[in-house]
């Protein structure tokens, strides 16, 4: 008579748990960057908008928003954050801009990418160092 073995031996579930860690090692980094990526479009789209709003107010009243008090002023829908608050907006004044700085201030750990800039003149930029403002921008 021969004795059937039922179940899995340890060491063939270890195996799979292994295969299972490096799976998840390779695949979360890949997950979490698509993340990041799809929030910074929302932050790419806030500064759109004010970047166009500003252009809307500066031709009515020949002058633009340089002041976070005065973001109220662009009529923004969600006031000074983005649809979900992933971005906080912020506008300064700097030399060279055009006429002024919006800043995207990200809520949510990107810190390859950090704060998205764009100024009257449509120069985009980042305020992290771990990626390239073109990829940042994407």
């Amino acid at each position: 008579m021969k004795h059937v073995q039922n179940g899995f031996t340890l060491i063939e579930l270890m195996i799979v748990v292994a295969i299972i860690g490096i799976l998840a090692a390779i695949a979360y980094p890949s997950y979490d960057e698509y993340v990041k990526r799809g929030n910074r479009t929302e932050g790419q789209s806030l500064l759109n908008d004010a970047s166009a709003r500003q252009e809307r107010y500066f031709s009515q009243n020949n002058v633009y928003i340089t002041s976070n008090a005065d973001i109220a002023k662009l009529g923004l829908r969600s006031g000074n954050t983005s649809e979900t608050g992933k971005y906080t907006l912020g506008v300064s004044q700097e030399n060279n801009d055009g006429g002024y700085t919006l800043t995207a201030t990200q809520n949510f750990g990107d810190t390859k990418c950090g704060n998205l800039i764009l100024n009257a003149l449509g120069t985009k930029d980042r305020s992290g160092s771990g990626k390239s403002v073109n990829d940042c921008w994407k």
